[in-house]
């Protein structure tokens, strides 16, 4: 009696940054999202030796002669055909956000169920825009209008959008302003607005026809790649079938664990290693069994 051959893993492609010591970019999002049983085929917009918290940062981005380069190899091997996701984070220089605005569009244009999930990653309160302004005007004109799904902070969407995010209303207001794909959903993360609970958080679903608000405990607890570790474990979440709403709240529990896990060791980095955070990962895999 013959075995029935297994399926193949839903194919992920990750445009993101890639840290030697650390975990931001595909260094946070690779690992959950193989650990969920999905194949990723992950492209390195820079390569750093670590993440901009420390003294020193060594590294660049991509050139985009390199960068072109790996896009065709991928599309050589019909990545871009067989994809269910591209995520898209982190981008060094203009040339590669070009590049990247580019492989999308062809990529949409030939595979129509592809979703394409971009995280806007341009700055955040505190530090403000961190990526140049002509970076961030790319993410805002050719990246966004392909997006299926966005994950802004509250800060990156009101750059993007010129709307001061602090009610429900003004996440309506920027939703319709980012002018996404049609369909888009604007997964607004890290929200506290005037009537959030005190000493919670939000990640507030708005789609094109209803909103969902997600609460979790606020851990004041901050290292580079939190929003890079959400992006990849929503993607996770619904490349293994589970709706939006319950991927988005795997990924605040999970993340909310990796911050945890930091915190208890005193490090500066995310931490993919503890055991339930890994064993919820290896259970969403198994959702297909």
């Amino acid at each position: 009696m013959s075995e029935t051959a297994p399926a193949q893993p839903p194919l992920i492609i990750s445009i993101q940054s890639q840290v030697v010591y650390g975990h931001v970019g595909n260094s946070a999002a690779l690992f959950p999202m193989q650990a969920a049983g999905l194949e990723v085929a992950p492209i390195p917009t820079v390569i750093f030796s670590n993440t901009p918290n420390h003294p020193t940062l060594r590294g660049r981005a991509l050139p985009a002669d390199f960068f072109a380069d790996l896009l065709r190899g991928a599309e050589e091997r019909d990545l871009h055909r067989r994809a269910a996701f591209i995520v898209s984070g982190y981008i060094g220089s203009v040339e590669v956000a070009e590049l990247t605005a580019a492989f999308i569009t062809r990529a949409k244009a030939l595979n129509p169920d592809l979703i394409y999930l971009c995280d806007p990653v341009l700055g955040d309160t505190g530090p403000g825009v961190y990526v140049p302004e002509a970076i961030a005007a790319i993410m805002r004109d050719r990246l966004l209008p392909l997006a299926d799904l966005a994950t802004p902070n509250p800060f990156e969407l009101s750059w993007l959008t010129a709307v001061e995010i602090n009610r429900i209303e003004d996440l309506r207001q920027a939703a319709a302003r980012l002018q996404m794909a049609p369909g888009g959903q604007l997964i607004a993360t890290g929200c506290q607005l005037k009537d959030t609970p005190p000493d919670m958080i939000e990640s507030v679903i708005v789609g094109p026809s209803d909103i969902s608000r997600h609460p979790v405990q606020h851990l004041p607890i901050y290292v580079a790649g939190t929003g890079d570790l959400f992006a990849g474990l929503i993607t996770s979440g619904l490349a293994r079938g589970l709706a939006l709403p319950d991927a988005v709240e795997l990924g605040q529990e999970l993340t909310s664990r990796a911050l945890c896990s930091a915190r208890d060791l005193g490090t500066k980095e995310v931490v993919l290693t503890d055991p339930v955070f890994r064993a919820r990962l290896l259970e969403l895999g198994r959702l297909v069994d």
